[in-house]
C-alpha cells in the first residue's frame, strides 16, 4: 500500500500555556474540529477563530451581528476575528451579473446532463470570489498578527470544506446519487462529466483545498516573525481519503463511494506536500468516517465506522470497551444484538459488489447500481435494528472518534511525521484505550 501508515503517534511536546491556536474555519459543532479545539483548550492555548460570515436574503455577505458574534465566541471558547471569510465562488459575480448559482438554477432535473455553462463567465466569477476571499484574508491576518506575542508557538487548524451550490436541481440529483437505489439510482460519473459537475468540482477545490494554500501564503509573515523569535508554527487540515478498518481479522483500506469531494481532498494533500517541501510543517490528516451534519448526506457512510467496536476488542478490550458495547447494545431493539449488527456490516464488506472499491490507487471511483444497493440498503437495514432512529450506535462511536482524532492530531502536530497521514481504526482504538488507562491513574 503506497501511503504512510503510522504504527503510533507522538504526544504533544510543543504546545502549552500562552501558545496560540487559530481555527481557520467556523466551529458549528458535531464535527472533527471540536476534538482538536478541546485539546488546545486543555493545553492552555489562546484560541482565536474566524467566521465565514452570513448571507443576507439578497446573498450579500456580511460579518456577524453582535449577538451572533457572542454566540459564536461562546461556542468556540475564544476570540473570533469578525471578517466574513466565506470560501467558494458559487454566489459571486461582478455587480449586476448572474452568479454561478443563478445559472445553475436555470437547469432542471430533466435537462442538466445536456445543459452547458458559459465558462468565460464562470471563470470571471471564480476570480471575483477568490479575490474577495484573499482580500478579506489579508485583513484577518493583519488583525491576527497583533494577537500573537513574540516567541509563542502557533497552530493553524484548517477546517474549511464543502462547496455544494444551493441549486434546486442539484438537491434532487444529490439525493439520487447518494441515497438512490434501483430506479432512483443515479450515476456519480454522469454528474462529474456534466457542466454542472465540473462547476461543483471547481467550487470544491476552492473551498476545501485552495483555501489551505491561501492560508499558507497569507500567514507567511507571521510564520517568519514567530520562527525568528524562537517559536514554531504548524498547520493541520482535515482530509478524507478512505481509512483502514477491520475487514475480517485484518485492517484494510476502504472508502465511501462516491465521495465526490475526493478530488478536492487529493488537491489538499498536494498542497500540504508542496508546503512541506518548502519547509512548512503542514499536515493533512485523513480521518475515519463519522456522522456529522454534513456527512449525513452520504447514506451508508457509518458502515465504515461500526467496525471500530471490533477494533477496540482487538487492540486490548477491557472494562471500558465492555461498557461501551453495553451502551451501544442498549440502543438496539429487543432481540437484536450488536453481533447481529456487525454481521450485517461484515456481509456488506465481503459482498462481491464491494471488492473493486478497495483499490486505493483507483480512488475516487464512481458509484454503481450494485454498490449503491449494498451501501444504501445495508445502511437502512442497520437503522431499522435500533429502537430510535435518531439515537444510533454510529452517533456514540462518532463522539469517541472525534475525541481520539483530536488527541492524535494535537499530539502528532508538534513533530509531524509527514505532510499526509492516515488515522486508521487501530490508532483510534489504541488512543481510546490509552485514555481509559490514563483515567485510572491518580492525579
Amino acid at each position: 500500500m503506497n501511503y504512510p501508515i503510522p504504527s503510533d503517534m507522538s504526544r504533544n511536546t510543543l504546545f502549552g500555556e500562552g501558545d496560540v491556536f487559530v481555527l481557520f474555519g467556523e466551529l458549528f459543532g458535531r464535527g472533527y474540529a471540536t476534538g482538536l479545539v478541546d485539546e488546545a483548550r486543555k493545553a492552555g492555548m489562546k484560541i482565536v477563530g474566524i467566521t465565514v460570515g452570513r448571507r443576507e436574503e439578497n446573498n450579500a455577505l456580511r460579518a456577524l451581528t453582535v449577538e451572533e458574534l457572542a454566540e459564536a465566541e461562546k461556542r468556540l471558547g475564544g476570540t473570533i476575528i469578525n471578517q466574513p471569510l466565506m470560501a467558494g465562488f458559487d454566489l459571486d459575480a461582478p455587480a449586476g451579473q448572474p452568479t454561478p448559482t443563478d445559472l445553475l438554477n436555470k437547469m432542471t432535473v430533466e435537462s442538466w446532463k445536456n445543459d452547458k455553462l458559459d465558462w468565460t463567465h464562470i471563470e470571471m466569477c471564480r476570480k471575483h470570489g477568490v479575490d474577495r476571499f484573499k482580500s478579506t484574508l489579508d485583513r484577518v491576518i493583519r488583525e491576527l498578527d497583533g494577537m500573537i506575542p513574540e516567541g509563542r508557538n502557533v497552530l493553524f487548524a484548517h477546517t474549511m470544506a464543502g462547496g455544494i451550490p444551493k441549486a434546486k436541481a442539484f438537491l434532487v440529483i444529490a439525493n439520487r446519487i447518494y441515497k438512490g437505489r434501483g430506479a432512483r439510482h443515479m450515476s456519480s460519473q454522469d454528474l462529474i462529466e456534466s457542466d454542472l459537475g465540473k462547476l461543483i468540482l471547481q467550487n470544491f477545490d476552492e473551498v476545501s483545498a485552495n483555501t489551505f494554500q491561501h492560508l499558507l501564503d497569507a500567514s507567511a509573515p507571521i510564520r517568519e516573525r514567530i520562527e525568528a523569535s524562537g517559536g514554531q508554527v504548524r498547520y493541520t487540515a482535515y482530509g478524507y481519503h478512505g481509512t483502514e478498518v477491520l475487514i475480517g481479522d485484518d485492517y484494510r483500506w476502504q472508502t465511501y463511494t462516491n465521495y465526490t469531494q475526493g478530488y478536492a481532498k487529493m488537491r489538499l494533500e498536494d498542497i500540504a506536500r508542496e508546503g512541506w517541501a518548502e519547509g512548512v510543517k503542514a499536515t493533512v490528516y485523513n480521518c475515519p468516517e463519522i456522522r456529522t451534519n454534513s456527512s449525513d448526506v452520504f447514506a451508508g457512510i457509518e458502515l465504515s465506522l461500526l467496525p471500530l467496536l471490533r477494533a477496540l476488542q482487538k487492540e486490548g478490550g477491557g472494562a471500558w470497551v465492555e461498557a461501551l458495547w453495553n451502551e451501544c447494545q442498549a440502543l438496539l431493539k429487543e432481540g437484536v444484538t450488536l453481533d447481529d449488527l456487525l454481521q450485517k456490516v461484515s456481509d456488506y464488506q465481503h459482498h462481491e459488489a464491494m471488492q473493486r472499491f478497495y483499490d486505493f490507487a483507483s480512488w475516487p471511483l464512481p458509484n454503481s447500481p450494485e454498490q449503491a444497493e449494498q451501501t444504501i440498503g445495508t445502511s437502512g437495514e442497520i437503522v431499522q435494528l435500533h429502537k430510535d432512529h435518531k439515537s444510533l450506535v454510529s452517533d456514540v462511536l462518532s463522539y469517541h472518534v472525534v475525541t481520539a482524532t483530536g488527541q492524535l492530531i494535537f499530539g502528532e502536530t508538534g513533530s509531524p511525521a509527514g505532510p499526509v497521514l492516515w488515522l486508521n481504526h487501530d490508532l483510534v482504538a489504541r488512543q481510546l484505550l490509552a485514555n481509559e488507562e490514563a483515567s485510572k491513574k491518580p492525579t
